[in-house]
């Protein structure tokens, strides 16, 4: 007889801050001089590396095209960046060094050259990889910081994550000795100008969507950089790749507007919600901002956009003078006046890119088919669950055909596509298996938004479809829950001044039972409690939530029950 199972669900939750108009003003940058950020100028489009050494050897010597550029520009590019690695760097001071984003940047930066130092108010897992890489950290924020590294007695410049506020001790240090201050925008021009940007944009799905396309181009040998805000444990840099071509993956951030210094070649928006209601009041604030990102794409680039969002479809109502619609081909794509294509992916067939026939797969997975403009390309398996990954799988799908258009057929590259995204494993802490202990399964995921909750619950039903479903978080996001268990709201960057209490959310709650535990000890102990009375249930466990102290609770859990096996 099948034994009885339960699916437990713990979720912490950030706080839902008041609107606000305001948004933190932009520090200014240092001249590009003093940091030896200087790279060759970009193909004009993504040129691929050769897998062979007879293809290499063919390419440095100007025979064949790949991608957009000739082989000798390849191969004069790799060996400039050579060059430019072994050049005198200076030293970069990272101000919030321990959050995804930052974090990211500061590995780059080290595997670029740069002397890398940072501080942060707390240790995060991100800070364990920079310190074995060489960075030296410091906890806590203090002018001790800026002591002398080997190649000059002060920063040559100082990085500043978006939740560090104007009045940071360094950052006052800084000003007033004359160190050039960049928040993350400003950096992150300054490192992608030169490039071939990929930036991959939206209100969910971009670290898993970025981080595969990441892999996926690694693997088919295009070399690229890549900066994504979460760990990926396939890559051996954690949240980067730090490659010598000329493409540069990077997750692109909305919030404080971040996106819109980048000058991307293929901009990638995954969907466009209300989110951040701390930076943007209203939705059409959201979509306003998004607008201004799209229309930084460059010339002769590609908008790759997901049809099946409509806040995302909204980015294409420009006037009717504004949009020529490409009807020789009968295809949605359309060029727009900024002189840049557009291709639209989704379950619809009304896009260019769509997906049918969505089944589970032997390895717990998705399989689909895949179309292009009608066409049956080619069938697809992942190794994720859920829906919103065969969207997120589609967008690279349809950035690497754009990226590639003139390399190969299109047969080829998606044929080279679809082995590489079958072995993809993903992004840590989304939907991640943490360990099993006496036939318990925990799994954990960085879900927060109401839709990215929906999203991860519909993928645990599709891998575990007769689970009870134990849930922690908001009322209205959880109908298809069994027990429902809210904590207390982490405040990662705002303070509470509205009196938010997550008492509020659970009394909202109807149909599952719910419970409110503020203290996360006080959720371990009653997980702990319900998982050992109930021996003879295989349990899975699913604790979901972005920051504080919900990310220790599975690894703490795992280890009790461990200890009382």
């Amino acid at each position: 007889m099948a034994s009885s199972c339960a699916l437990l669900v713990a979720f912490g939750a950030t706080t839902a801050a008041a609107p606000a108009k305001s948004r933190p003003r932009r520090w200014a940058g240092a001249p590009r001089r003093r940091l030896g950020l200087s790279a060759p100028r970009r193909s004009r489009g993504g040129a691929l590396r050769a897998r062979s050494g007879d293809e290499r050897a063919r390419m440095s010597h100007g025979e064949g095209s790949l991608g957009f550029g000739s082989g000798g520009e390849v191969g004069k590019w790799e060996e400039e960046m050579e060059k430019e690695k072994k050049r005198k760097k200076g030293w970069v001071h990272f101000v919030g060094i321990g959050g995804s984003g930052v974090s990211a940047l500061a590995m780059l930066a080290l595997e670029q050259g740069f002397e890398v130092s940072g501080s942060d108010i707390k240790w995060s897992s991100f800070m364990d990889q920079l310190q074995r890489a060489g960075a030296r950290l410091f906890i806590g924020h203090s002018i001790a910081s800026f002591e002398g590294l080997t190649v000059s007695a002060q920063p040559d410049a100082v990085v500043i994550s978006s939740a560090i506020p104007k009045d940071n001790v360094e950052i006052l240090h800084a000003k007033s000795v004359g160190i050039p201050i960049y928040k993350r925008d400003g950096w992150l021009k300054m490192i992608t100008d030169k490039y071939n940007l990929i930036a991959v944009s939206g209100t969910h799905g971009k670290s898993t969507t970025a981080a595969m396309l990441s892999y996926v181009l690694d693997s088919m040998g295009d070399n690229p950089i890549a900066v994504v805000g979460a760990n990926v444990p396939q890559f051996s840099g954690g949240n980067i790749i730090s490659g010598s071509g000329p493409n540069f993956v990077l997750e692109a951030d909305e919030y404080d507007s971040c996106f819109l210094g980048l000058s991307p070649y293929i901009a990638v928006v995954t969907n466009v919600e209300w989110d951040h209601v701390d930076i943007f009041p209203d939705e059409g604030d959201v979509e306003n901002i998004f607008r201004q990102f799209v229309h930084r794409i460059r010339t002769g680039g590609h908008l790759i956009l997901c049809g099946d969002s409509p806040g995302a479809c909204k980015l294409l109502s420009e006037s009717a003078n504004d949009v020529v619609s490409n009807r020789s081909t009968g295809s949605s794509s359309a060029v727009l006046n900024h002189s840049y294509s557009t291709t639209t992916y989704g379950l619809s067939d009304n896009n260019d890119w769509c997906a049918s026939s969505i089944t589970p797969n032997s390895q717990g997975g998705q399989r689909y088919v895949l179309h292009y403009r009608g066409r049956k390309i080619a069938n697809i398996d992942l190794l994720l669950p859920g829906v919103h990954n065969v969207l997120n799988s589609l967008a690279v799908i349809a950035s690497v055909a754009a990226l590639h258009k003139d390399r190969n057929s299109l047969d080829s590259t998606i044929d080279s596509v679809r082995i590489h995204l079958s072995t993809f494993k993903g992004v840590s802490r989304r939907f991640e298996l943490l360990g099993t202990v006496n036939g318990c399964q925990i799994y954990d995921d960085y879900a927060h938004h109401p839709t990215e909750v929906r999203a991860v619950l519909q993928a645990a039903r599709q891998k575990f479809p007769s689970q009870a479903l134990w849930v922690v978080f908001q009322a209205h996001t959880f109908s298809i829950a069994d027990h429902v268990i809210v904590s207390e709201i982490y405040g990662g960057r705002e303070t509470n001044k509205w009196n938010a209490d997550a008492r509020d959310l659970s009394a909202l709650i109807s149909g599952p039972s719910a419970e409110y535990i503020p203290k996360m000890d006080d959720v371990l102990d009653k997980l702990v409690l319900k998982i050992l009375s109930e021996k003879n249930q295989e349990t899975v466990i699913l604790i979901i939530g972005s920051t504080g102290d919900i990310v220790t609770l599975g690894p703490k859990l795992l280890r009790a029950l461990q200890g009382k096996s």
